[in-house]
């Protein structure tokens, strides 16, 4: 159906805008978001949607966002020239005098001429995928770089004024040790981001990861080394005067990700490209994943959706729990009472959490993860949610 036909009539406010290119040169084994190796040369096709959409966003928001969010797949891969292309289209929008605009980046496709143009388009932040320095870890994980592409990387958003950066990584590699990731920790540090995250890897369903781990080609790591792994992440980066504000985030005092915070504290986005998900006026919704589909007009000169979910409160209170109990300073006890009231069984979930360690309440009041909570995080989460 057509977005046009699923959000209410008029303007809607958004926060934050998430744009979705899918265009990538190798689908890594881990990864579940939509992307592919585009055979037909179908960019420039993608840039002409792109600005169409852009067109009727414009006649659809009211006010000013925050922050642009441009992920992928790999927005690098485009040459220099679209994503100029890319960056004018986006500029068109409301943006705020003050708007973060984060653009992904693989370091082997990011170079200085595409990081001149992206600071010359608006954007100031860059998020790099490094996930590891060891090359024999990127083999297990599909991941098809060189490790020193990534200081180059860093050199290149530097020499362009781009400082603001983070580093992508991943931890609990099969096979890896817990030297192997303090290692990767401090190569990572070397290259003085302003923020950094780190995640634990998961066998997200239908992945070619999950899909080598049933065919019993390795053994996933060992859980006491993960949380080895994820202690010795908080303390080092502490140490180097990173605060931890999310389950797996971690940034330089007022370098946190602004965008990211708009999806864990549950405010509105806007959505553009193939599979990139919204959430507008109450109502979620998932752009169609396909591009061909995409590119193909809808009726009312929307982009085509699909998993549409209208306004729901019990279900917009449970969102709201999973993902501000994600984040350090957790949640208020507003959200806490509507969530009992909503669901009473919720108060011993809280009770048990509390007792066993789990959760505990701040001087101010507020429900959060303790650190043994935050190692057991979705366990805990799909018991409250």
């Amino acid at each position: 159906m057509p977005l046009g036909g699923v959000l209410p009539a008029g303007r809607a406010r958004v926060r934050g805008l998430y744009v979705h290119v899918p265009f990538c040169f190798h689908k890594c084994h881990y990864c579940d978001f939509y992307s592919f190796v585009d055979r037909e040369g179908r960019s420039g096709a993608y840039l002409e949607r792109l600005a169409r959409d852009i067109d009727w966003t414009l006649a659809r928001v009211e006010g000013e966002i925050e922050t642009v969010f441009v992920g992928g797949g790999t927005p690098t891969l485009l040459t220099a020239d679209e994503l100029r292309t890319l960056t004018r289209e986006i500029a068109r929008l409301p943006l705020a005098r003050g708007v973060e605009w984060t653009v992904e980046a693989n370091p082997e496709t990011l170079d200085r001429e595409k990081a001149d143009v992206l600071a010359a388009g608006g954007v100031n932040r860059v998020s790099i995928g490094a996930q590891s320095f060891d090359p024999r870890h990127l083999k297990t994980l599909e991941r098809w770089h060189d490790p020193a592409n990534v200081v180059r990387a860093a050199e290149v958003l530097r020499a362009a004024g781009l400082s603001n950066f983070n580093l992508d990584l991943i931890f609990g590699v099969p096979g890896q040790t817990l030297d192997e990731w303090r290692a990767d920790l401090a190569q990572a540090l070397a290259l003085s981001p302003e923020h950094l995250s780190c995640y634990g890897l998961t066998y997200e369903p239908n992945t070619a990861m999950t899909k080598r781990l049933l065919k019993g080609e390795f053994e996933p790591c060992d859980d006491e080394v993960e949380a080895a792994m994820y202690d010795a992440t908080r303390a080092t980066l502490a140490e180097h005067g990173f605060v931890q504000y999310e389950i797996s985030n971690f940034a330089r005092a007022g370098r946190e990700c602004r965008h990211n915070l708009v999806y864990w504290r549950n405010e509105p986005w806007w959505a553009i490209g193939p599979s990139a998900s919204g959430f507008v006026a109450g109502h979620r919704f998932k752009v169609v994943p396909r591009l061909g589909d995409w590119l193909t007009r809808a009726g009312d000169d929307s982009q085509p959706v699909v998993d549409v979910e209208a306004p729901d409160a019990k279900r917009h209170t449970s969102e709201a729990l999973m993902l501000g109990l994600r984040l350090m300073e957790g949640i208020d006890a507003t959200l806490e009472r509507r969530a009992v009231e909503l669901e009473p069984g919720r108060a011993a979930v809280f009770a048990r959490a509390i007792a066993g360690g789990l959760l505990e309440r701040t001087a101010a009041g507020r429900l959060r993860f303790t650190h043994r909570g935050a190692l057991l995080a979705n366990e805990v989460l799909a018991e409250i949610v």
